[in-house]
């Protein structure tokens, strides 16, 4: 088993390993624990009490972060006419459509997420192979396959992420930078729990919120009692 490093240790000494914390005590823990040099994310774990084997027990979604995740979000958007210079005006970093394609299939990837307007899935469903593992092929679903590109590309670009729940049963999602403070972090982890509260499957039985932790990228885990889950939708 890997040893943990020194300071790692001292911060998770700061932590009661049985106790279940409130959202705010959590949220400063996670912030006191980051020591990395670097401005270190903030995660949130959540263990829901469903089997993702059944696909009607699936948990997927979207939510637009109020404060974003800290980051600029690189997006290309695979469009035509009128709908390139909409992408354009919207802040895309990158707007094409065969050509786009094309540069793609040679090996280029200098972007994050991907938008395609419907008429340019035909030629998108080529690169099936290289942006579907990497969680980048546009889909319905998560509303990056739409004409409704200028609002796709500004939601992208205001924090919007996506999450899906794993085998396990767990759904991982960055809530934003330790720099941002525990206000906007709590804000930002309100809007995505009201999500995930939303999206609970009717064939969920029993607790569905079953095991939360927060942690900073490089911080040890910090566990939260669901049962302050109204206290922060109430903030």
């Amino acid at each position: 088993m890997t040893r943990k490093g020194k300071k790692f240790r001292e911060n998770q000494e700061k932590i009661e390993r049985l106790k279940k914390y409130n959202w705010v005590e959590a949220v400063q823990l996670a912030i006191d624990c980051a020591y990395a040099k670097f401005d270190e994310s903030v995660d949130l774990a959540v263990r829901l009490g469903v089997d993702p084997r059944h696909a009607d027990q699936m948990v997927r979604g979207t939510v637009v972060l109020p404060n974003g995740v800290g980051k600029d979000v690189r997006v290309a958007v695979f469009a035509k006419g009128e709908k390139e210079k909409e992408a354009t005006e919207a802040g895309a970093d990158y707007v094409g459509s065969d050509d786009l394609v094309e540069k793609i299939q040679t090996g280029w990837l200098e972007f994050d997420k991907a938008i395609a307007t419907p008429d340019m899935m035909s030629s998108v469903g080529k690169l099936g192979r290289i942006l579907g593992p990497r969680g980048m092929m546009p889909n319905a679903k998560l509303g990056t396959v739409t004409f409704d590109v200028d609002r796709a590309v500004k939601e992208i670009k205001a924090g919007k992420i996506d999450f899906k729940v794993e085998k396990a049963g767990i759904v991982h999602a960055p809530m934003g930078k330790k720099s941002f403070g525990p206000e906007k972090l709590l804000e930002n982890i309100a809007a995505f729990m009201e999500t995930i509260l939303r999206l609970k499957p009717p064939a969920s039985k029993g607790t569905y919120l079953r095991g939360i932790a927060v942690s900073a990228s490089m911080g040890p885990g910090i566990k939260i009692d669901p049962a302050y889950m109204k206290d922060l939708l109430n903030r």
